[in-house]
């Protein structure tokens, strides 16, 4: 009957950590559906972001009191889990505080900084709850979040709440505690005999890792992926200066073979495509996006057009090129291959007026706190439309004409341009 348990647990974390691997290389082969994007130079710049933007979180203190809550609540759940280590060894070795007998001294310090952390974890978690469902915050209540992501959120916080009370009530029921804050609980087990304390510790040590495994396989399924992706997603940030858009080189030498025909070569082919009409044709880097994408909304909240009541959210570009990438992985998967399916990111899940809605101000950008950039698939899809289906507002095709002819916004042929010098 004693390797019941151990063997019982060890199939709980083999089903748990298969699963999990599982769906991260899963969500790998959805994003390596991208184009290439070359992002391994200047390694120093690349990690001093993933220090400053991932770890240290800079963006997020801009508003200090939600950082420093947000902070409790990411290093908290990160440092606790550390103890996780202890908590699979236990499970599998039939064990109880297994580091206890060689850290000494020590040992009471680390679980009473845990046990510290998972009170703050549970104040923050707290906060954000109410600030999601009852004070409502503008960006938590837009028509982008309806449906599942606000759900989402909401059962991530209840997750977080259950794992650190759990926590907390394990280490209150053991006969030897003496923590910090779980030694304040134990008055309300007074009468409690311990046998019956016994018996609430271990359901709560079991509920507890099961509860992380249950949350490590809903990760994928989740907003809060970028807890793991933040970090990568950092590092392969752009270096080039915010606003900076990258030029097609087969356009640029279209201009400069019209503007220098000798220097056009004769077997020159043309491109395949321009822009991206679907998934397929963002780079990995943008899809990688879509997936770190946080839904926090403060992209939607410092775009100006989205402030002035247009359809354009920078937040449902990404969820939406999420949402069509794991439907196209889906029928990857199905089908072993890309089976067309009638549909395309412009259009079925990101419309015309949306994209057209976009200044291009790069606000989105500058507020994502980590690093994410829907300005670069804005500007993919309005290079399809444009140049691919010749779609673009009649403004925009009077100066598109007005540039393959004349060479300027301007319509003046290039030998009167300076004509009005000439007026007395």
């Amino acid at each position: 009957m004693a390797l019941i348990s151990p063997i019982l647990f060890l199939l709980f974390t083999v089903l748990a950590a298969s699963l999990f691997i599982k769906n991260l290389l899963r969500i790998r082969s959805n994003i390596l559906m991208g184009k290439d994007f070359s992002a391994n130079d200047h390694p120093t710049a690349r990690w001093k972001n993933v220090f400053l933007l991932a770890l240290g979180q800079k963006k997020m203190f801009r508003n200090p009191i939600v950082a420093i809550l947000h902070l409790f609540v990411y290093v908290g759940f990160v440092i606790i889990n550390i103890e996780l280590i202890e908590i699979v060894l236990d499970g599998l070795l039939s064990t109880h505080h297994l580091f206890e007998p060689y850290l000494g001294t020590v040992y009471p310090f680390l679980i009473n900084a845990f046990e510290i952390l998972a009170l703050l974890v549970l104040i923050a978690c707290i906060v954000f709850l109410v600030r999601r469902n009852i004070l409502k915050l503008k960006r938590f209540i837009s028509k982008d979040l309806n449906g599942w992501p606000r759900s989402d959120a909401n059962y991530i916080l209840i997750a977080e709440i259950i794992l650190m009370s759990l926590f907390l009530l394990m280490n209150a029921c053991s006969t030897e505690n003496n923590f910090i804050i779980s030694n304040q609980l134990q008055p309300y087990l007074k009468g409690i005999s311990t046998g019956h304390l016994i018996i609430i510790e271990k359901t709560a040590w079991w509920l507890h890792i099961l509860g992380i495994y249950a949350f490590m396989n809903y990760l994928p399924y989740s907003k809060h992926l970028h807890i793991l992706l933040a970090f990568p997603n950092a590092y392969y940030a752009p270096l080039v200066p915010k606003g900076m858009m990258h030029n097609m080189p087969a356009v640029q030498n279209e201009v400069l073979y019209a503007m220098q025909p000798e220097m056009a070569p004769t077997d020159a082919a043309a491109p395949a495509s321009f822009g991206a009409k679907d998934v397929m044709d963002l780079t990995w880097k943008n899809l990688m996006d879509a997936y770190s994408c946080t839904e926090c909304g403060r992209c939607s909240s410092a775009c100006p057009a989205n402030s002035t009541g247009k359809l354009l959210s920078p937040r449902k570009i990404m969820m939406a090129t999420r949402d069509r990438l794991e439907e196209v992985g889906k029928n990857v998967i199905l089908n072993n291959s890309f089976k067309e399916d009638g549909k395309s990111l412009l259009n079925d899940y990101i419309s015309v007026e949306e994209l057209r809605a976009c200044t291009t101000c790069n606000a989105c950008v500058e507020e994502c706190p980590v690093s994410i950039s829907p300005l670069d698939i804005i500007i993919e899809l309005r290079r399809s439309l444009i140049m691919e289906q010749s779609s673009a507002p009649q403004e925009w095709n009077g100066m598109f004409s007005n540039i393959e002819n004349n060479f300027a916004p301007w319509k003046f042929a290039p030998d009167d341009r300076d004509a009005w010098t000439k007026q007395v």
